[in-house]
């Protein structure tokens, strides 16, 4: 691994493409760590790609690699670990019988579960081995964990603060040793693995603790995070994101996808919040789903060719989102307040740094009297083509935020228009079920 990743730094590459937001901080301190020849554990809340980021390291192991034909811990020809290699490299010599395995097939992951055992992570005696005619104290009797069968490749484990403190202490000697020991066998396996750890900080999580001594055998403690910019949540959105439209076109606006991902960054600043939890990534692309899926349904029932989500389908969002935050209340509630808050800030912080309205007055002016624009996530968007034609300063700064005539488009930037007034104080809005009303505001 170390030789493989000194060739991508030689040739300028990264040590992964597959997590974005992590080139300044994460990688770094990743690659450093793989170069130091450590053992690491990711520490971060939900949502950080911990795991993905584990997974990417399958990439510097050699591509294949040579094994002892039928060994249990991918034995080395030259330097064999198991009694059964031993044995077979004793009878055959030159000829023992060689396999080749793939990088894929040298990487381990683990859950970690209160019932995890040590048989599991480290090895048993084999019970049926033993049926058949060996003893206890024979070596072929073992049947090996996850450890030693991770044997020149990598183990994973993820939450391992959810492992049991007395099966937290059969790692110790893996990660400062290298070595297994099983039962009352006096047998030394040195493997050659390298063990990589998630874990969520120990202020959030109640169901475990990870004991000292296993903490203090990871050579390196790397701190992950969510993303710090607007415009990477977004690409992880369109990555991760599987939106379905039944065969139909899907534009989604700039302005919604921005106030989607902006909804997640004033949640991890929020009070009403728990931020112990974290608001985890997957919110975002959860919420991106359930609003293209909201707009889907609409064209759907009106038969429009495009799906254009809009302002109004981001009401949808309450759904997908109230089972992935928590609240520091104990007010059932509260999501049905809090959420449609957050994205309102979203959506108003969008707004002032996106959109510059010349003639807000005019657009403003137009609803002088009794003047009222009906906007909804059922509405077709032949309803919006009608109310621009009556409102042309209106109709102007719509297909400027749009930057196209396309009646979809531009009727999901008529209510982000709409709504951006509003939530600058300078239209008023009545909201009754899915339907809403913007006018002018009350002197």
């Amino acid at each position: 691994m170390r030789s493989n990743l000194e060739t991508r730094l030689r040739e300028g590459r990264s040590l992964t493409s597959a997590v974005r937001g992590y080139d300044e901080t994460v990688l770094p301190q990743l690659e450093t760590a793989l170069l130091a020849g450590h053992d690491v554990i990711l520490l971060g809340e939900r949502g950080q790609a911990k795991t993905r980021l584990i997974r990417a390291l399958v990439d510097l192991l050699d591509e294949w690699i040579p094994v002892v034909a039928g060994s249990p811990v991918r034995d080395d020809p030259c330097r064999p670990l198991s009694a059964y290699a031993h044995d077979l490299i004793a009878t055959h010599g030159e000829d023992t019988p060689i396999e080749w395995i793939r990088r894929e097939e040298r990487f381990a992951e683990k859950l970690a579960t209160p019932d995890t055992s040590m048989a599991d992570l480290i090895g048993d005696i084999d019970p049926i081995k033993v049926a058949g005619g060996l003893y206890l104290d024979d070596p072929r009797a073992l049947s090996f964990g996850l450890v030693p069968k991770s044997h020149r490749g990598i183990f994973a484990i993820n939450e391992l603060p959810d492992l049991a403190e007395r099966i937290q202490v059969g790692l110790l000697n893996v990660l400062e040793e290298r070595d297994v020991q099983i039962r009352t066998h006096l047998v030394r396996l040195e493997v050659d693995v390298v063990v990589v750890a998630t874990a969520n900080p120990e202020d959030y999580t109640n169901r475990g603790r990870l004991i000292t001594p296993l903490k203090d055998r990871f050579g390196s403690q790397i701190r992950t995070h969510y993303p710090f910019e607007i415009e990477t949540e977004i690409a992880i959105m369109r990555d991760e994101a599987h939106a379905e439209t039944a065969g139909l076109d899907l534009v989604v606006p700039w302005f919604i996808e921005d106030v989607i991902a902006r909804t997640s960054h004033v949640a991890r600043q929020s009070q009403a919040v728990s931020q112990r939890s974290g608001v985890s990534v997957r919110l975002s692309i959860a919420n991106y789903e359930t609003v293209v899926a909201s707009a889907t349904r609409r064209a759907l029932r009106h038969g429009e060719s495009t799906v254009v989500p809009r302002i109004s389908d981001l009401g949808a969002m309450i759904q997908s989102t109230q089972g992935k935050i928590e609240f520091d209340t104990l007010d059932d509630d509260e999501a049905e307040r809090v959420i449609p808050a957050l994205i309102a800030l979203a959506t108003r912080q969008s707004f002032a740094q996106h959109v510059v309205l010349e003639r807000a007055a005019d657009i403003v002016g137009e609803f002088d009297g009794e003047v009222v624009v009906h906007v909804g996530e059922d509405l077709p968007s032949s309803d919006y083509a009608r109310t621009l034609d009556a409102m042309p300063a209106l109709r102007e700064a719509a297909a400027r935020v749009a930057n196209s005539e396309e009646p979809g488009e531009l009727a999901a930037a008529t209510e982000y228009v709409l709504e951006g007034l509003f939530v600058t104080k300078r239209l008023g809005k009545d909201t009754s079920g899915p339907l809403a009303q913007y006018r002018a505001r009350s002197r």
